[in-house]
């Protein structure tokens, strides 16, 4: 590790020793690799407000919005096989593969707009390719993190990293809608395969650790089923997992996947609208994020992994009452500023408190939660068809707030206690 900090400190900057937050920037690889995560994030924010767009007009249902959401996700269990890939091959390699893949399916979703074939089961495809490859995309990220950062900047880039997606948030969802105002859906295919083309060019120029072909994919496998064991028998652990679950079952529908239809339904407003909303989601999470990089070292983190998941459902609880802009965009951008300063405390306890032999375990066990999320829109997309959004909102966030509690009362002696192992500092 020392050669490996000696060479990525190389040529750091005064700016970066002076500004702790700039410090990652002294290191070449991490100047290539934000910039080309950047661009990806821009790329993946626009490409989803467009496509999900498309099929709620082209279908005029529900149904297939949330269908076309869940189908994002189908691919979550390809993270560890990607991952293993990664570790024969080099990440690097497997890293700059995604970004290919990114590329060429964008290319011929540009040729079928361009040419006005695109149909929505076109986009139901395009998305079940894409969800094979997007969610080892940021497991990628961090793991490249992890190979070229030296050991006392990995927490840095790693914040760091977390604001940029944020941020990307915001400008790619206003980004996408406005180019697709301006110029037709068509012309902004252009501007989202130009990006991924970019985004794979500074990709190539991130550096990495070669492949190692003693891994195989049955010792990952079994590693797996170690680390399910090791997270079943550690209490606070074990309720970490329970609400990352939650949350993506019961929180991440409403202020992601289905905004589309309360732009459309509720709001009554066009793409533009739309893309409102997902910023401002996206805007209260960034902010957020720059508030625990400020006082986050100071609290309990799952004492706060608790508190604001309510204080998360409780805004998306108030948001689904709004009538209009006036009143549900503040909502919302303080559901996403709740939403950060819950999931990012309860990743920074995983790391903190789990055995170090265990933390890629941990890690890969945790991004398998992310399955509440189709099984949510799927459950949601009938409700909202037959009750409305409200109601299927409301039910969603009281369900979502009395299974919080339980899980604090359950294992209050795990994550409440101050002195809790949750809470370790």
């Amino acid at each position: 590790m020392g050669a490996m900090d000696n060479k990525n400190t190389a040529g750091v900057t005064p700016a970066a020793v002076r500004v702790p937050a700039l410090a990652p920037f002294g290191v070449r690889s991490f100047r290539f690799q934000w910039s080309a995560d950047m661009l990806t994030s821009w790329a993946l924010e626009m490409e989803n407000i467009l496509l999900a767009w498309f099929i709620l007009v082209e279908t005029k249902s529900v149904v297939m919005l949330t269908m076309f959401g869940a189908l994002q996700y189908l691919g979550t269990l390809m993270a560890p096989v990607l991952g293993v890939t990664g570790q024969r091959i080099g990440v690097k390699k497997t890293y700059c593969g995604l970004r290919f893949a990114y590329t060429v399916v964008a290319a011929i979703t540009m040729t079928l707009t361009l040419t006005g074939l695109l149909l929505p089961w076109h986009v139901l495809v395009i998305g079940a390719c894409l969800s094979m490859v997007r969610p080892a995309d940021l497991v990628l990220r961090y793991t490249l993190l992890g190979e070229t950062m030296p050991s006392t900047n990995i927490i840095g880039a790693t914040s760091v990293s977390r604001t940029t997606q944020d941020s990307a948030r915001v400008f790619g969802a206003l980004t996408g809608a406005a180019l697709a105002a301006w110029l037709g859906m068509a012309n902004a295919y252009i501007a989202i395969a130009c990006f991924y083309g970019c985004a794979l060019l500074l990709s190539l120029q991130v550096a990495g650790k070669p492949g190692s072909r003693e891994s195989r994919p049955a010792s990952t496998l079994s590693d797996l089923g170690n680390g399910m064991v090791y997270v079943w028998h550690t209490p606070h652990l074990r309720a970490a997992m329970t609400v990352a679950f939650l949350v993506n079952l019961c929180a991440f529908p409403l202020t992601n996947s289905l905004l589309p239809a309360v732009a459309k339904d509720v709001y009554h407003t066009d793409q533009t609208g739309l893309s409102y909303l997902a910023a401002s989601f996206a805007f209260g999470a960034l902010m957020g994020s720059i508030i625990l990089t400020r006082i986050g070292y100071r609290l309990p983190p799952a004492r706060m992994m608790i508190i604001f998941c309510g204080v998360w459902y409780t805004m998306t609880l108030l948001f689904a009452q709004m009538p209009g802009f006036t009143g549900g965009i503040p909502m919302i951008m303080l559901a996403g500023c709740a939403q950060s300063m819950s999931m990012v405390p309860l990743s920074a306890m995983l790391l903190r408190t789990t055995k170090e032999g265990f933390r890629g375990h941990v890690m890969g066990i945790r991004t398998l939660m992310i399955y509440g999320v189709p099984i949510g829109l799927l459950v949601a997309g009938p409700l909202i068809a037959n009750h409305g959004y409200r109601v299927t909102a409301t039910a969603y966030c009281v369900f979502g707030l009395a299974c919080t509690a339980l899980i604090a009362w359950h294992w209050r002696d795990h994550i409440w206690r101050v002195d809790a192992p949750g809470n370790r500092r």
